[in-house]
């Protein structure tokens, strides 16, 4: 089974690039070396949002929450259980999952 865990925070206003850095230098190193781990992405978006997704064989390691000054309100956390995967034609993955709460 693999569990795609993802964790999103919204900057206070101004923060998006400190709350990114604080991700890169302290939530990903939290999750780096954890036993079951098979991917993890960083991604970001408009309004100074941050998403952190990890792939988990086995129970998800929680990620941290940021310093509150660096939030402009709380994280939100899902975990998805994964239910059809397949390669594109360019060898990409692609599929689907469903939420697991």
């Amino acid at each position: 089974m693999t569990v795609a865990a993802m964790w999103e925070a919204r900057a206070a206003d101004g923060r998006g690039v400190e709350l990114a850095a604080w991700v890169r230098e302290f939530a990903i190193p939290a999750v780096r070396g954890a036993a079951g781990l098979e991917r993890l992405e960083l991604l970001s978006a408009s309004g100074e949002r941050v998403l952190l997704i990890t792939w988990w064989s086995g129970e998800p390691v929680p990620v941290a929450d940021p310093p509150a000054e660096l939030l402009g309100r709380p994280v939100h956390r899902w975990s998805f259980t994964s239910e059809h995967v397949e390669q594109g034609p360019d060898g990409n993955r692609r599929g689907g999952a469903t939420v697991h709460s």
